[in-house]
């Protein structure tokens, strides 16, 4: 009984304290936001009250922020230069990161602070909207300018840091098991374990047959580095927070190679489907080939499209009910905190539901580039009934 109070208050208390965090942050800027007219209120007409009152208005109007929920969100989904953590006051607390930039002139490589947030130019660049542009000797932006950016943006350090932890893990489970032949595993290594005999007998062996373990090195780095940068991604501060596997360019990345190892080993009976669709009139191979030549890159397409797009609308969501409290809040402060309320709970509920929807993106990747390598080396026997 004891235990089940304990797991229930292990629950409330960090409850309590996200919903007040947030309700005071929403007070904090409507009251931010809510123009002061206590002094404007005077009954004079005194040249020196106008000029007060001329004065205190154009403070308002210089002080009254109105919140940009959009940009709010894509600024957080998007890449940086920095690790943003938070922002207290006027004062934003951010890591810098190592911008190497390759030109002409040879590698300039120096922290991302040097840009002083867009507000500085070192070595003929600077960072414009979140991206670096070089300038011109009148200051313009140089458009045709050629150089490569090889800088370690947040979604790069986040993939060293999930890298890190993953070979940290793998490295603990082989250790382990070592160590203790005899002995069942426990804790981290027992989930482990149950992860990998769930792609191995669940996803590997009914997709591909009894050729999966030549496939299963690559299917279990695909499902824990997708699963695992997809929980980093919901952790709002260090070492989280960046949205590795809602950048179209990651999963681009992983679905070019589930695309390469299916095409490497596609065997005769795959490519015959291809470009000599059996059982087909040679007439209409002429409409069949492009179809069947379209559909087989239409598939890393489809993996590339699907798993940025259901993480970054995840990411949307959360942050979109986020930011209904300073919208309400920047309005009316106690409209503000009673929007709070919801916002909290929705916000909470799809936390949760984040956290099952992390697995089954991986699950689904790793899953369907089982399936295409299935497809890939499978025998058809045309003279076997089915």
């Amino acid at each position: 009984m004891r235990s089940n109070k304990k797991k229930i208050i292990s629950i409330l208390i960090p409850s309590f304290l996200l919903f007040f965090y947030v309700a005071f942050a929403g007070v904090k800027m409507a009251n931010a936001s809510t123009p002061d007219h206590a002094e404007s209120n005077h009954d004079t007409t005194s040249h020196h009250d106008v000029s007060n009152l001329a004065e205190q208005n154009t403070h308002v109007e210089q002080t009254e922020e109105k919140i940009d929920a959009g940009k709010l969100i894509m600024e957080h989904i998007a890449d940086a230069y920095d690790w943003h953590i938070a922002t207290i006051g006027h004062t934003h607390l951010s890591i810098p990161l190592p911008v190497i930039l390759k030109d002409v002139k040879g590698f300039h490589i120096f922290l991302s602070s040097k840009f002083e947030h867009g507000h500085a130019t070192i070595h003929g660049y600077k960072l414009e909207h979140g991206k670096i542009v070089a300038l011109n000797s009148d200051g313009s932006i140089n458009e045709h300018a050629e150089f490569m950016d090889f800088s370690i943006t947040k979604n790069v350090a986040s993939m060293f840091i999930a890298v890190a932890f993953l070979l940290w893990i793998m490295f603990s489970v082989a250790g382990h098991y070592k160590r203790n032949n005899n002995k069942a595993p426990k804790g981290l290594h027992n989930a482990i374990e149950t992860l990998i005999i769930f792609i191995r007998d669940e996803v590997a062996k009914p997709s591909i047959g009894h050729k999966y373990e030549k496939f299963m090195p690559f299917l279990l780095t695909l499902f824990f580095f997708i699963f695992i940068n997809n929980l980093f991604g919901l952790v709002p501060f260090f070492p989280g927070g960046a949205n590795v596997t809602g950048n179209i360019a990651v999963t681009l990345v992983l679905a070019m190679f589930t695309f390469i190892i299916t095409t490497i080993n596609g065997n005769k009976s795959y490519w015959g489907h291809i470009f000599a669709p059996p059982g087909v009139p040679k007439a209409l191979w002429i409409l069949l080939i492009p179809i069947e030549i379209i559909g087989m890159f239409n598939k890393p397409i489809v993996l590339m499209i699907r798993l940025f797009a259901n993480i970054t609308a995840g990411h949307i969501i959360l942050l979109g009910f986020f930011s209904l409290i300073f919208i309400f809040g920047a309005a009316n402060q106690y409209l503000g905190l009673g929007v709070s309320v919801l916002s909290v709970a929705f916000t909470t509920f799809m936390s949760f539901l984040e956290l099952l929807v992390a697995f089954l993106q991986a699950y689904v990747f790793t899953l369907l580039s089982s399936l295409y390598f299935g497809s890939a080396i499978e025998e058809h026997h045309h003279n076997d009934s089915h």
